[in-house]
């Protein structure tokens, strides 16, 4: 079975190291960065399965190269987990606005970052059978792993792809925060609640006009409605 491939981009080398050597003994392949220009070309020559990312980076901050790898069609679906010792929850926020999958404030053990990148590569793993799903003029195929409304594609990130699943699969139905952790992103122990907001906020972004559809249901939760969107 391969070994995971992690990219780690951290500016402290004893850090970095440990981090490389946690990940070797757990049947991870780690390659070391010390700051953005050496991630760049990391990431340019052969793309992990995940990047352990730091905050703070000589250059070219963690934000900025998250964003960017975002932006980019080729890097676009590789899972990101942000580490930093920045912990206020608005700090939380920016990273997973920035596309961040997840968020890792040092200090921390191993045994957590263990659960976040077993967890993140789960939630990234494949559909293991091919569904349509459709709601109203929104279509969503697992099989080619694209997504469509009026018959225009539209581009979501893995992390959207799947909670957009869920609620299509759901639809009409109210979810809490709690029960989308639960299912979407399945072992949430270290996931706070806020995340899915974050998620919704980004998959309304994509769903453009379908966007009306994800609906927010005060006090409750949110539901995926073929109701707000007229049919013409």
């Amino acid at each position: 079975m391969k070994q995971p491939t992690v990219l780690i981009v951290e500016d402290e080398p004893a850090i970095a190291e440990l981090i490389a050597v946690n990940l070797r003994h757990n049947g991870f392949q780690p390659t070391l960065a010390l700051d953005g220009e050496s991630a760049q070309r990391e990431i340019d020559a052969m793309l992990p399965d995940l990047v352990l990312l730091d905050w703070m980076l000589p250059g070219a901050s963690g934000l900025t190269l998250a964003r960017r790898w975002r932006g980019d069609p080729r890097t676009k679906a590789v899972p990101i987990i942000m580490l930093t010792a920045r912990g206020d929850e608005a700090d939380r926020v920016a990273g997973l606005d920035a596309g961040a999958d997840d968020y890792m404030a040092k200090p921390f053990s191993t045994k957590e970052m263990l659960a976040r990148i077993r967890a993140v590569l789960r939630r990234r793993a494949p559909e293991q059978a091919a569904v349509t799903l459709e709601a109203g003029r929104l279509k969503l195929d697992t099989a080619t792993h694209r997504v469509s409304f009026d018959e225009q594609l539209l581009k979501l990130g893995p992390t959207e792809f799947k909670l957009l699943h869920y609620l299509m699969s759901h639809a009409e139905r109210v979810h809490s925060r709690g029960q989308l952790l639960d299912k979407v992103w399945g072992d949430h122990v270290f996931i706070e609640e806020r995340t899915v907001d974050v998620h919704i906020k980004r998959l309304r972004e994509a769903l453009g006009g379908a966007a009306p559809m994800i609906e927010t249901v005060r006090g409750a939760g949110y539901r995926l409605t073929t109701q707000t969107v007229a049919t013409s």
